[in-house]
């Protein structure tokens, strides 16, 4: 099985691990990222006013090349998730974008209209692969590791065009979690915003929101966390004070868990 693959600007520094143990873990259990080529990066956030539109030019470029190679496209950075889902709903449902971004994008003899299934990493191993198969090429089972999903807000909202999970109530890391043979650790801040976002407007925000997401883990009894964006996880790093959990890309977890770092 092959994918068309967007892996976004952060996985080619400061994330490296997402992304390389994700190709290691992909090939292991029967699936390949083939790297669009000269992808653009996505923006980072989706752009709310309606009359903005070059923003999202990139995330049309992609897909387009994924309708292209006749793949669906995945991705796995949340913030890209999130950019490019977003972005495919309004070349499937606006047309005033629609328009504007066909107009723009004539000029490169692309035209383009929401044809590209997304795809998070995480709904290839829940969907295509399935967590009983993840399960038994799991080499390292994370045994006794009380493990704490953090997903954020991005990698679920909005909940009716990402329809990844339910926003409220998520299951896909603790189901991941379990494959790998840990114990997912339910906590109330699981799916609660760390607020990165603001960090730049007042840094009191994302250290307050922080302090109480890796609070309320400890309280839970997590040993750590796992997230899929890199945002996140450097907010939750930066402003971790005297707590004692770490955080982990749940793709790190799964090269563990399938052996394959040891190999490396």
């Amino acid at each position: 099985m092959n994918y068309s693959y967007f892996p976004g600007c952060t996985l080619k520094n400061k994330a490296i691990d997402l992304d390389k143990y994700a190709r290691a873990s992909a090939e292991a259990l029967g699936f390949t990222l083939e790297e669009i080529p000269e992808w653009q990066c996505c923006g980072g956030e989706y752009p709310l006013a309606k009359d903005e539109i070059a923003t999202k030019l990139p995330s049309v470029r992609a897909l387009a090349n994924a309708r292209d190679a006749k793949q669906d496209l995945v991705t796995l950075c949340s913030a890209c998730y999130n950019v490019i889902k977003q972005v495919n709903d309004d070349m499937q449902n606006d047309e005033n974008v629609i328009l504007k971004v066909n107009n723009y994008l004539a000029h490169d003899e692309i035209e383009y209209h929401g044809e590209t299934k997304v795809l998070h990493y995480l709904e290839v191993l829940r969907d295509v692969i399935g967590w009983d198969k993840v399960k038994a090429a799991v080499k390292k089972p994370f045994t006794g590791k009380k493990i704490g999903a953090y997903y954020g807000c991005l990698l679920l909202r909005p909940g009716k065009v990402l329809q990844l999970d339910d926003p409220e109530n998520p299951q896909l890391l603790e189901d991941f979690i379990k494959a790998i043979g840990g114990t997912p650790v339910i906590y109330s801040q699981r799916n609660e915003c760390c607020g990165a976002y603001t960090m730049f407007e007042d840094a009191s925000i994302p250290k307050s929101r922080t302090e109480k997401i890796l609070a309320n883990a400890e309280d839970m009894g997590a040993d750590f966390l796992v997230t899929s964006c890199p945002l996140c996880k450097y907010n939750l790093t930066k402003n971790k004070g005297n707590s004692k959990l770490d955080v982990i890309y749940f793709t790190e977890l799964l090269a563990e868990a399938l052996g394959l770092k040891e190999a490396e």
